[in-house]
């Protein structure tokens, strides 16, 4: 009888751990939707729309977006961790895991990237879709594009054009990035291509560097 009676205590108790789990796991996730909610619509709020049911459908499919990198990314992760434990004494099996768990999650980013831009043009303007990619970027593209023109004044619209051309590239994939570090480090990257593409041109980009901190801070003094 008292066997019974611990069986049954610990199956309650194993109840409501895992209804515990549950309802923690429920929370969080109604936390991260508001926080990617309050995130698409301070987006939203920057592209020009004035229709309420548009602002709101484009919100959510913004929104949306975030949740389903988020679940692409998740997915990953468990995966990971178990392709890792099950190869745990066999490197070259656990390395060959990995590479092609990852090159699955690439394909879905790409599906799901080209899905995404699709809804996005359905209900607005080039320019405005342009936003949304900026605004999911911490605008690094334009303050980018312009910090580099007033670095080098001498510029050419070929060289420009080439610049913005990588920058754009660049937003592309920081729009499907995992975190701040991620879409920096995109940016990063492709910076370093631009960087020495304009070597390549003939621009001192130390010199350039320079030049341009003296005329910010003759500027600061003038104001």
């Amino acid at each position: 009888m008292m066997k019974l009676s611990i069986l049954v205590l610990l199956l309650s108790c194993s109840s409501l751990t895992i209804t515990f789990a549950q309802d923690k796991a429920a929370e969080e996730k109604l936390a991260y939707i508001k926080v990617i909610t309050e995130r698409s619509d301070k987006i939203v709020a920057k592209i020009g729309l004035t229709n309420e049911k548009k602002i709101e459908k484009v919100r959510n499919i913004i929104r949306d977006q975030y949740s389903n990198l988020n679940d692409i990314y998740a997915n990953r992760d468990l995966k990971i961790k178990d392709l890792k434990e099950k190869n745990a004494s066999n490197k070259v099996e656990r390395d060959s895991a990995l590479a092609k768990a990852n090159r699955l999650v690439e394909a879905d980013l790409a599906k799901l990237h080209k899905k995404y831009i699709s809804k996005l043009t359905a209900q607005l303007t080039n320019e405005q879709v342009d936003l949304v990619k900026n605004g999911m970027t911490y605008n690094i593209l334009p303050i980018t594009y312009k910090a580099y023109q007033e670095e080098i004044l001498t510029l050419t619209e070929d060289q420009k054009k080439q610049i913005m051309v990588w920058l754009i590239e660049a937003r592309e994939h920081a729009i499907d990035a995992e975190s701040s570090d991620k879409k920096h480090a995109w940016f990063g990257k492709y910076k370093g291509r631009i960087n020495n593409y304009l070597s390549a041109q003939g621009y001192d980009l130390k010199k350039e560097g320079i030049e341009w901190e003296k005329r910010r801070k003759a500027g600061a003094q003038a104001n």
